[in-house]
């Protein structure tokens, strides 16, 4: 299995991004998939998860601004991030779990400054 991370860049403080990673399976085959990120100096925290069936979680400093979503025909799933904050700049991975699976994608860095 592989994972194809996109979408990261330099955004102003307020604005928005998409974040896709693509695997090379059906995305609803995991149990749990999700984005993680690591911002320099700190350890690797959740921002946003989805069960095969749909439960969602977020990170309690994303709640409410960021979105995560999958698309069956594009083998994909999404972060799509409103009123992103300096605090957001970050390297962000896509992560998704099976049984004995654990896999990483290969990041994705996201920068939110004036």
């Amino acid at each position: 299995v592989q994972l194809q991370a996109s979408g990261g860049g330099l955004v102003q403080p307020g604005g928005s991004l998409r974040l896709s990673c693509t695997a090379s399976r059906s995305i609803f085959t995991f149990s749990v998939v999700g984005w993680y990120r690591q911002a320099p100096g700190k350890q690797r925290e959740l921002a946003a998860s989805i069960t095969a069936g749909g439960t969602t979680n977020y990170g309690d400093s994303v709640r409410g601004r960021f979105t995560i979503s999958r698309d069956r025909a594009k083998n994909t799933m999404y972060l799509q991030m409103n009123s992103l904050e300096p605090d957001d700049t970050a390297v962000y991975y896509c992560n998704v779990r099976h049984a004995y699976l654990n896999l990483w994608g290969q990041g994705t860095l996201v920068t939110v400054s004036s």
